[in-house]
């Protein structure tokens, strides 16, 4: 019976069943394929899709100005005073070159080098797939003294291209509804635009870009003529640098090259990459390059000037404390991946090495003092080194799990899969006790942790593994920390989940494990493997019925439904000061249970603000750490103090 079916099915698949999607119809059936997703990050990415085209004008040296609004209706505008996008009639195509550039996939001036030399956008599907993606859009061309305008709804022209009025300016207007039947919430984050807007200023110097939001008012300005060495200044603004900021630059075999870093007080090293702007955050060849040229730099000068007694510097220790941006022009970049976050080129490896080797030479021996002072940095972490190597050896010893050697004593699952696998990091005993109880034992391990682990922000590497509840975690995680030891494919659990009281302490007891993961364990971050629990902060009760609320608009609401329901009951409202007010049934049926949970991702959208945010709150200084609560203080949904 089953060949017979086989056979029927094979028959009746021919050419009739093969699907060709025209124009942009591909990019509104699978949008993730072209933005990643259609969340708030793929929502923002558009954003981002039609700002690049502007960048290229800037990086082509025709754009000063870029104004981005976010308006009321939560519509977008662009505006540039770049050369404005061709309208003149398309040889091929036969219709406008504005609108090839607005409905065709591939189509643009980014193949022809002699539009633009390098570019961001290299396949040439951003503008097109904005409009496919939006319920309507409208672009306003400003260039041969005429203004000309063209309307399309869900990526479909409505109308030709017309002139409306003239001008003396010259520049692109875009204005972008996003399609609700694509984006299952049209709703823009203002600082998540304003820290790619802010990355852009910085890495294109002069640019002046204005963010606008129309909703509140709310507005900002980004303008940097110092380029990379304001970006790093704003990097380390909360850090003591211990010398003034290092710029090289210069073009090699086609490949323009700037780089600015520092040293500074921390024990942690900070490096961002980026190509044509796009922010590599995988690293790639440029940062292979940049690495060695430094390690290799700094042994010959430290030997050559007698200031390492017998020390050989390795990598870690000439990056410790050091703050760098790296950005290359690449005009045929290879990106690893469509996501565009690892740089393959492997010219660039050898211009990036030799131009930073012999301009950093120089520097150093122009500076003498100021090479000492690095010298010193790197010796002083070298010793470290080794302290640090001693504590992992004996970490490693005591991988075997066993209770006896765990003060938080980890409470395993039975399933060995690590896909499968997820562990609560659980703040104390008494919550971690609930949790041990309400847990499935299949794939879910408790690890309770007693109190607050170190601020691995103020701590070298050997002091951090010499806690603990670090060394606790970092057994557990099973991958080692640092980066020679750390190996993804040793961890043991593929969800790591933070789950701590929601008032002021759990709140730190979060940000200090956040910040030992950003730090010690980022590739956790970067690929999704860390989360936040989500506990209620009600228990609401009327007779024998019980709900939770997550926040105070759930428990307005459901004290409403009970008043409304009738019971003749009285309406109890506990509000959980901790997880250990939950017994263990209530703790997996609202937090634990996969089917109901609540589980908040913790992602890397900008390692640079990420870094800025981490360094702020966990760092030394106490003005910049005001100031951040100070503009965030509108967030807090619940403050238990």
């Amino acid at each position: 019976m089953a060949e017979k079916n086989n056979k029927n099915f094979a028959s009746n698949y021919t050419a009739e069943n093969i699907q060709v999607l025209k124009g942009l119809e591909a990019v509104r059936r699978r949008p993730a394929m072209y933005i990643g997703d259609t969340t708030a990050h793929g929502l923002h990415h558009l954003v981002y899709e039609i700002v690049d085209n502007s960048i290229d004008e800037a990086m082509a040296g025709y754009c000063t100005k870029i104004k981005v609004t976010i308006n009321k209706d939560e519509s977008i505008t662009v505006e540039d005073n770049g050369r404005g996008i061709p309208i003149d009639r398309h040889k091929d195509m036969k219709k406008s070159a504005l609108e090839v550039i607005m409905t065709v996939l591939h189509a643009g001036g980014k193949f022809d080098h002699t539009t633009y030399k390098v570019s961001g956008g290299l396949h040439g599907v951003g503008a097109s797939v904005v409009n496919a993606l939006s319920k309507w859009c409208e672009v306003e061309v400003s260039r041969d003294g005429q203004v000309y305008f063209q309307r399309y709804e869900r990526g479909i022209p409505v109308s030709p291209v017309k002139k409306t009025r003239p001008t003396k300016s010259s520049g692109t207007k875009t204005t972008y509804m996003a399609d609700d039947e694509i984006f299952p919430k049209v709703n823009y984050n203002f600082d998540t635009l304003a820290n790619r807007m802010r990355e852009l200023a910085f890495l294109n110097k002069g640019l002046r870009i204005i963010l606008k939001d129309d909703r509140d008012g709310n507005s900002e300005e980004f303008h940097y003529k110092g380029g990379l060495l304001e970006f790093i200044k704003y990097i380390d603004q909360t850090r003591t640098a211990l010398h003034k900021s290092i710029y090289v630059t210069g073009e090699r075999e086609g490949v323009e090259i700037e780089i600015a870093f520092e040293y500074n007080d921390s024990y942690s090293d900070n490096i961002f990459t980026y190509c044509n702007n796009v922010n590599t955050i995988e690293g790639g060849t440029h940062l292979v390059g940049f690495k060695s040229a430094l390690t290799r730099t700094l042994n010959t000068y430290g030997n050559k000037n007698n200031l390492l007694k017998n020390v050989q510097l390795q990598g870690d220790d000439v990056r410790e404390g050091l703050t760098a941006v790296i950005s290359v022009k690449v005009s045929e970049p290879q990106f690893e991946g469509q996501t565009k976050t690892k740089l393959g080129n492997s010219e660039v490896r050898g211009v990036v090495e030799s131009l930073f080797n012999e301009q950093l030479a120089e520097f150093l021996e122009q500076n003498p003092s100021v090479g000492r002072k690095i010298i010193d940095k790197n010796v002083a972490a070298a010793h470290s080194r080794e302290a640090a190597r001693r504590a992992r050896d004996l970490t490693r010893r005591k991988s075997a799990l066993e209770s006896s050697t765990l003060p938080g004593k980890l409470s395993d699952c039975s399933i060995s899969d690590p896909e499968q696998c997820e562990i609560y990091l659980v703040e104390g005993d008494s919550a971690g006790g609930s949790a041990k109880q309400g847990r499935d034992r299949r794939f879910q391990a408790i690890l309770p942790l007693k109190g607050k682990i170190l601020n691995v922000e103020k701590a070298r590497l050997n002091k951090i593994l010499a806690n603990e509840e670090i060394k606790t975690i970092i057994t557990a995680m099973g991958t080692g920390v640092g980066e020679e030891d750390f190996d993804y494919e040793r961890l043991r659990y593929h969800k790591i989940i933070i789950m701590t009281d929601a008032d002021v302490d759990g709140s730190h007891i979060r940000t200090l494990l956040l910040t030992f993961f950003f730090r010690h364990m980022r590739k956790l971050i970067e690929l999704g493997n860390v989360y936040i629990a989500q506990p209620p902060l009600y228990k609401i009760s009327s007779g024998k019925e019980e709900l939770y609320a997550y926040d105070e608009e759930e428990k307005e609401n459901l004290v409403k439904r009970f008043g409304k329901n009738g019971d003749g009951g009285k309406v109890n409202i506990q509000r959980y000061k901790g997880l250990g007010e939950m017994n263990a049934e209530q703790l997996w049926e609202t937090t634990m249970n996969p089917e109901k949970r609540t589980l908040l991702q913790v992602t890397l959208e900008n390692a640079a603000e990420a870094d800025h945010v981490f360094s702020t709150l966990m760092g030394d200084q106490v003005e910049p750490r005001r100031l951040f609560i100070e503009k965030n203080a509108r967030y807090v949904r619940n403050l238990d103090i």
